[in-house]
């Protein structure tokens, strides 16, 4: 497993919300119960980040994020949509893939580096099509963690 941020299987998965609340929801829910996290705090921090401006990253990706007590490293979930929705990005296109990320509060520079690393990947023209065309929790798991690998090493 890569050293930016811990990413289980069980927190691949993927859904058809149809609004960013809804979304945002699910994604607290998926981190409390796979990191055993309380779902309020998650949801409220990842909110409270999304007041500050839409985590919607470009190219149909979103990046929600925020610093939570109760973890001693950054965690990841990764949320592929059935079909896109409007998650207010700055490209105004809307998202089909959401990959969260959760660090602890005192992370300072180790969140931002997490952070980075999956602004890359998503960057990253290949990378981009094989996670938006992938269709199984298996794939997109396996993509996730191997393009990680690399990128810590």
């Amino acid at each position: 497993m890569n050293v930016l941020f811990k990413l289980l299987p069980e927190a691949v998965w993927v859904d058809d919300r149809s609004d960013k609340p809804a979304i945002l929801a699910a994604i607290a829910e998926r981190f409390a119960s796979v990191y055993l996290l309380d779902r309020q705090k998650v949801l409220d921090a990842l909110n409270e980040r999304e007041a500050l401006g839409s985590t919607g990253f470009g190219r149909g990706v979103a990046l929600p994020h925020a610093r939570i007590d109760g973890l001693t490293r950054p965690v990841a979930a990764l949320l592929k949509l059935s079909a896109p929705v409007d998650f207010a990005a700055a490209d105004r296109l809307p998202v089909d893939l959401v990959i969260g990320l959760l660090s602890p509060v005192n992370a300072g520079a180790t969140h931002l580096h997490a952070l980075a690393a999956l602004s890359r990947m998503v960057r990253d023209e290949v990378m981009h099509r094989a996670l938006t065309s992938a269709t199984d929790t298996e794939t997109l798991y396996a993509l996730l963690t191997n393009a990680a690998d690399r990128d810590a090493a």
